[in-house]
């Protein structure tokens, strides 16, 4: 089994304690933790700052990735952290998602949206609307997947734990939000199976 993940600097692995980008070690990744526990090949394609393509430029470079990619068994999709963060509404980035997921060329059933994990107070996060747009952007998000046939997994109850900017994960909370995603997963493959 070949699973590619499509994100944000969640995905990437980001520290926040580097200057220039830096990821936590493999071993602290939850990519990679993920790859550990469901003994396959996983490929890492998270980006520090990605919004959910929109622009050309942007949707030729995920159709480039994803061919190079093939064959692949699942795509799992978490973004839109970054659109909110940007100030957009929960129903421009639920929109945003339903128009990047339907040109996806894959079986609905390989596709798997996971609503982002809750941000919480912290230096990037002082706003409580965007406490609150979390949990709203899963709702959304919920409806789009139900809507285009393709799995959902809402992370905003895992209580995953962050740094300082109250957006990133700590190695903690990479560890939790692998063991977490690997639960959801293997519940929606027996189900599928």
């Amino acid at each position: 089994m070949k699973i590619l993940c499509f994100g944000d600097s969640n995905t990437y692995g980001y520290d926040p304690r580097s200057y220039f980008g830096g990821q936590y070690p493999a071993q602290h990744r939850w990519v990679d933790l993920l790859a550990q526990k469901m003994g396959c090949k996983v490929v890492n394609a998270g980006e520090n700052g990605r919004e959910i393509p929109m622009r050309e430029g942007e949707l030729q470079r995920f159709d480039l990735m994803l061919s190079n990619q093939k064959p692949l068994d699942m795509l799992l999709v978490m973004l839109g952290g970054n659109d909110l963060l940007q100030g957009n509404s929960v129903q421009a980035v639920a929109q945003r998602m339903e128009a990047f997921l339907t040109r996806i060329p894959l079986e609905k059933s390989q596709i798997v949206l996971i609503g982002p994990p809750r941000m919480k107070p912290g230096a990037w996060i002082t706003d409580d609307r965007l406490l609150e747009d979390c949990v709203r952007l899963n709702a959304a998000y919920r409806t789009v997947a139900e809507k285009l046939g393709v799995r959902f997994v809402d992370a905003t109850g895992w209580d995953i734990d962050v740094t300082y900017d109250g957006v990133h994960y700590s190695e903690k909370g990479h560890q939790t939000f692998a063991e977490q995603l690997f639960l959801s997963l293997s519940r929606s493959l027996e189900v599928n199976t």
